[in-house]
């Protein structure tokens, strides 16, 4: 297997694969973006909250198209990111060390079918610096031949996508404690957490699942503590910087909304009834019997949820499932 090098200001790129023949801007060839998880999106960067979107390449053509596309994906797509007034926003800190490190960046030759399409997902905050509450317009670029400022340096042109609204609302208020307010999507008003016992808690982030009110039904979810049950996630944990585990449950509150982790806590029930109430001065359980619509069957779970209190708030700080068979 032959490497292929090829050198940009400060960056050593490793193809892993023979080089294609060089690339076109076919006619054909489509680049679109849209919002991986749509909802509602804050200001400061330190929040930790994600925008992810979701890049697509289509192949419209009749033939093949290849293009080389690097693993840390800096190397090969750009967001341009501006204000009603036409204002570009500043590149990320991250973004610039990421492309002027000398260190070996390697890629992958990717060929796409006739009538075929290729996607994956980037965080616009990894881009570009989003701190300012306002109304933007997003649009993405890819680089079929890789990002390089080298003079004379050649390669296709970049590929444009088309134009995304973006909507930031100011940081949240602090609350009573500390506790950050949440704005309830539909009425914009600030949602508090409230001093209710264990089974209203549970009872409100299942009514809030079944309405799909996705910042009700995390009100009362400690997700710190539902993120580090799992021993993987609690290393990486223990290991990252405040900002990383910022970054951290930001991404995975949108991997409960996605239903890629903890997916039997994000179903939506199609009905529940509270059995059994249990606490001490800090600590609860609550068994809820929960029935979910199957297509034409009805399965029967009975979860436990563990919550605790902290602040003369109760939270959910995890669960257990138990399969109790159809109906």
């Amino acid at each position: 297997m032959n490497l292929l090098k090829k050198y940009i200001p400060g960056v050593l790129i490793l193809g892993l694969l023979a080089a294609p023949a060089a690339l076109s801007a076919a006619e054909g060839i489509a680049l679109s973006i849209r919002f991986y998880d749509r909802r509602v999106y804050y200001a400061p960067a330190a929040s930790g909250d994600p925008i992810l979107v979701q890049i697509t390449l289509a192949n419209n053509s009749p033939d093949p198209y290849r293009f080389k596309l690097a693993d840390d994906r800096a190397f090969s797509v750009d967001f341009e990111v501006k204000t009603l007034a036409n204002r570009t926003a500043a590149p990320a800190d991250i973004l610039i060390r990421r492309r002027t490190q000398s260190r070996p960046v390697f890629f992958r030759e990717v060929s796409v079918e006739s009538g075929e399409s290729f996607s994956f997902i980037e965080d616009i905050r990894d881009y570009v610096v989003l701190n300012e509450s306002g109304a933007f317009v997003v649009r993405a670029r890819m680089f079929p031949d890789l990002l390089s400022t080298a003079p004379g340096s050649g390669g296709s042109p970049p590929l444009e996508s088309n134009r995304l609204s973006l909507s930031l609302r100011p940081p949240s208020l602090p609350g009573p404690d500390g506790i950050p307010l949440e704005l309830d999507v539909e009425t914009n008003a600030v949602l508090v957490r409230e001093s209710l016992p264990p089974d209203e808690v549970v009872a409100y982030a299942l009514t809030a699942r079944q309405k799909s009110q996705w910042e009700k039904f995390f009100l009362y979810l400690d997700l710190e503590a539902m993120l580090r049950r799992d021993p993987r996630r609690q290393r990486q944990w223990l290991a990252e910087s405040e900002e990383g585990r910022r970054r951290m449950l930001a991404r995975y509150r949108t991997e409960l909304e996605s239903a890629v982790v903890d997916e039997d806590i994000a179903t939506i029930p199609l009905e529940f009834t509270i059995e059994r109430t249990g606490y001490t001065a800090n600590e609860g359980t609550v068994t809820v019997l929960e029935k979910f619509r199957l297509r034409d069957i009805v399965e029967r779970k009975r979860y436990t949820y563990d919550l605790r209190r902290r602040d003369n708030i109760w939270t959910i700080v995890g669960y257990t499932v138990q399969n109790l068979g159809t109906e």
